[in-house]
């Protein structure tokens, strides 16, 4: 809901934290109880049809008989999706009339439901670009509008009618549910590798995100921006807003839990308290040393302390009695900057050992374990539940979109009536048998 512009509850607060006193109808539970209302109706309006089933509209008025135009009946609901899909781009997204949608920076730090102005260059076409959206349902809406009116318009030419099967409801199926598949196939593609459509704020980061070291090196450039200001290490991490060390945690890799690890994110490492800071580890000749972070896959992943060219100067090692780079003959130590701890420096083995674990996992932080009594084993963020159920309907759709386009086509084939069986015999050329006044002819 929050991506489509709703921030406010009836409880009087706002998903940015602040409080609200006049929220209005359109608010987190307003647009919750909106959607049983509606789907009410539609179970009412259901029960009436059902009830009231022999109505006239659905008769053929040449015939008299029970039909279904479905060429109409295809292109009045083209028609009226058009109509949505436009008005949802022109009027919702852009704030003529209705809020915008969330937009926010590449790091996920200043998002907000704003206005978004359609983008109708080739930049439009940027998966990352807010324009791109409204720009595209304006276009695609009023596409639809046309073509379904086109369809309401043009009857198709019996050929076509006969060679789609359009006299079969089960060809109405095998399409509907292919324009089913194909924009839950979207939507998980968007989800899984990002887009403006699935802000990180309200979805976590990607999985690319992490692999690419994509906040660590934007902490970087921002600490060292300060640095060049002639500022201190302490202050240069200070400024560097928690959300965006938050970002930098493998724990919100959304490709870190197993999809069989049910629950929420706070289950596994808990609920996040704080930023302790940043961890600068060095030895005993005062060399800073990197702590190697772990690869998305593993689960475990041995503690490396790297130097600026890439070489291994201290780890953790399994077999200490042939150790030669361990934390106590390096003599590591690890200061904090930025966070709860800045400007402390640990030096026992055991304490650096401990922090030098936790930053493989990126910036550290101190979770609440006890309060959800979490297990510490890492679970899927919001993407990843979103992109493998939407991923999991759209390949259900998609055979079913094959099974039944099949069943509509080759109908007689499954029947047993071959191609060439008009050499045997012409099958159901007249509705009398033999009366070739009675030549049947398609609706």
């Amino acid at each position: 809901m929050t991506r489509l512009g709703i921030t406010q509850s009836w409880g009087n607060w706002t998903i940015t934290g602040e409080s609200s006193a006049n929220p209005g109808i359109w608010t987190y539970e307003g647009v919750a109880t909106a959607h049983i209302l509606l789907s009410g109706a539609l179970f009412m309006a259901s029960i009436w049809h059902w009830v009231y089933w022999d109505l006239e509209l659905f008769r053929d008025p040449r015939t008299n008989k029970p039909a279904l135009d479905l060429p109409k009946i295809f292109g009045i609901h083209l028609f009226l999706s058009g109509l949505l899909c436009f008005g949802f781009g022109a009027f919702h997204i852009t704030g003529v009339f209705g809020p915008g949608i969330w937009v926010s920076d590449p790091y996920g730090i200043t998002g907000s439901v704003q206005p978004v102005a359609p983008a109708w260059g080739a930049d439009g076409f940027d998966p990352y670009n807010p324009g791109g959206i409204p720009a595209h349902h304006i276009a695609a809406g009023i596409l639809g509008i046309l073509a379904g009116l086109f369809h309401l318009c043009v009857r198709p030419s019996e050929r076509l009618y006969n060679g789609l099967r359009m006299g079969n409801v089960e060809t109405v199926l095998s399409s509907s549910i292919a324009a089913v598949f194909w924009a839950a196939f979207v939507v998980a593609g968007t989800m899984w590798y990002g887009s403006a459509a699935t802000p990180i704020e309200l979805f976590g980061p990607t999985r690319y995100q992490w692999d690419l070291g994509f906040f660590e090196q934007e902490i970087e450039k921002r600490v060292q921006s300060t640095l060049a200001q002639g500022q201190t290490l302490s202050q240069a991490w200070a400024k560097i807003p928690e959300k965006l060390a938050f970002y930098d945690y493998i724990g919100n890799n959304p490709a870190k839990g197993g999809l069989f690890r049910a629950g929420a994110m706070n289950s596994g490492d808990g609920i996040a308290v704080g930023w302790l800071g940043h961890g600068v580890f060095k030895d005993k000749e005062g060399n800073e040393l990197f702590v190697r972070r772990m690869p998305t896959f593993f689960e475990t992943f041995p503690v490396l302390l790297i130097d600026k060219d890439g070489i291994v100067r201290a780890d953790v090692p399994f077999r200490r009695a042939e150790s030669k780079y361990s934390v106590e003959q390096v003599g590591v130590s690890v200061t904090f900057y930025g966070g709860e701890l800045d400007g402390v420096t640990f030096k026992d083995p055991a304490t650096v050992k401990k922090y030098a674990r936790r930053a493989q996992l990126g910036e550290v932080f101190e979770f609440d374990r006890a309060t959800l009594q979490s297990d510490g084993v890492f679970r899927t963020s919001p993407r990843g539940w979103f992109t493998f159920g939407h991923l999991c309907f759209a390949l259900l759709f998609f055979f079913g979109h094959i099974w039944h386009g099949a069943r509509a086509i080759f109908r007689e084939v499954f029947a047993g009536i071959d191609a060439d069986i008009d050499e045997q015999v012409e099958f159901g050329a007249f509705q009398k048998l033999g009366d070739p006044t009675t030549r049947r002819q398609s609706v």
